[in-house]
């Protein structure tokens, strides 16, 4: 399925905030049910969104050498952040999902980037921006011109969390920034 930069390195997070398609993106990547801890959101439904992560999401996907790639989701409520630094503990790297119907795309991807850093400074990121396809003309330049004003340099790339390929295709990206 996929290559594995290190047989040390089996541990991938998928963060974004709520509604991004964190947990999409997991059960497309899985060949088997993941673990799910998705309950009814307390607050208002996000359209057709009446659930949310509570804890994390996981699955096992085996990579070409048959090493165990563990794939951690993020909660992206703010009040579960106490569990980031637990679940981001020996990743190798993180696939940051934002949802480009968000009006403060920008700003949310910089503050997560931020929170990530702090809790993990260095740790290898690569952006996947969803949703996509519900926009009349979709375009990451102010994505990427945002970043570059902070110095920041970072792989961005639409994807739609559906599709087993295009997450493919984010996680190959990620583990060729560490290669």
């Amino acid at each position: 399925m996929m290559e594995n930069p290190d047989s040390a390195a089996v541990k991938l997070v998928i963060a974004g905030p709520v509604g991004a398609g964190k947990t999409t993106t997991i059960r497309s990547l899985s060949e088997t049910e993941p673990l799910s801890t998705e309950m009814p959101m307390t607050e208002a439904a996000m359209g057709d969104k009446t659930t949310t992560t509570v804890a994390f999401d996981f699955s096992t996907v085996m990579l070409d050498e048959e090493v165990p790639l563990f794939i951690y989701g993020l909660p992206g409520q703010s009040r579960f952040q106490h569990m980031w630094p637990i679940i981001l503990e020996g990743a190798f790297g993180v696939v940051l999902v934002l949802d480009a119907r968000d009006e403060a795309l920008e700003g949310t991807c910089q503050e997560w980037l931020g929170v990530l850093d702090e809790i993990v400074p260095g740790l290898p990121v690569v952006i996947g921006v969803t949703k996509t396809d519900t926009l009349e003309a979709p375009s990451l330049r102010s994505l990427r011109s945002a970043l570059a004003s902070k110095g920041i340099v970072l792989p961005v790339f639409t994807f739609d969390a559906r599709n087993r390929e295009q997450a493919n295709h984010v996680i190959r990206a990620l583990l060729a920034t560490m290669a």
